[in-house]
């Protein structure tokens, strides 16, 4: 199956995680990440709601809970034994150089990030490449249009608990307007057409 590294800036915007890996849910593609990454998803989610004004203990529940459901849906998904290579990887920010070294020892195809001037393509051992979240999940919904709505249909399904309920319209305007406008585009006339069809 096809794998895909998700760098810590896909996932800490949390529509875009949600959808990445409900797609992933539908087999679509294999998500992958190290405990660097997870470290790094805590750091950043609880930088971004303290200044939201959320408390410690928000904070702890909420970023424990996102962990545990990943690895719960995902238990193959964890990379390890990627420290060793670091030191043996190139790029302009060192501090990337573990987004590399666990993409090699996952075996991944793509790494997802949205910082693809991070990762040089001269830098990275082939056949790896970089794709942003936009062109990732475009290039999905074009090769698995069905998998890719139903994921959508899902996250919209989810919402309502902790703020208002969206259909899948909403959420592809949500992207639209936040973090991936190419797929986001593509999805809408995607949905449209489908719910004209029904």
């Amino acid at each position: 199956m096809f794998s895909a590294q998700l760098d810590t800036c896909v996932l800490v915007p949390s529509l875009t995680r949600d959808v990445l890996l409900e797609v992933a849910e539908r087999d679509v593609y294999r998500p992958l990440w190290s405990t660097e990454i997870l470290a790094e998803l805590e750091r950043a989610l609880t930088r971004l709601m303290q200044g939201r004004g959320a408390d410690d203990e928000t904070i702890r529940t909420y970023i424990g809970r996102l962990q545990a459901q990943m690895t719960a849906a995902f238990p193959d998904a964890l990379v390890e034994g990627w420290e060793r290579l670091v030191p043996t990887i190139e790029l302009p920010d060192p501090d990337d150089r573990h987004v590399v070294a666990a993409a090699v020892v996952g075996r991944a195809d793509v790494i997802v990030t949205n910082n693809r001037d991070d990762f040089p393509i001269a830098a990275l051992p082939k056949p790896l490449f970089t794709q942003t979240a936009d062109a990732f999940l475009l290039a999905s919904l074009d090769l698995y249009p069905a998998e890719v709505m139903a994921a959508v249909d899902q996250v919209a399904a989810r919402t309502g608990r902790y703020g208002p309920v969206r259909s899948s319209i909403d959420i592809a305007e949500a992207l639209r307007t936040r973090t991936c406008p190419q797929f986001a585009e593509h999805l809408l006339a995607e949905l449209r057409a489908r719910d004209e069809s029904r």
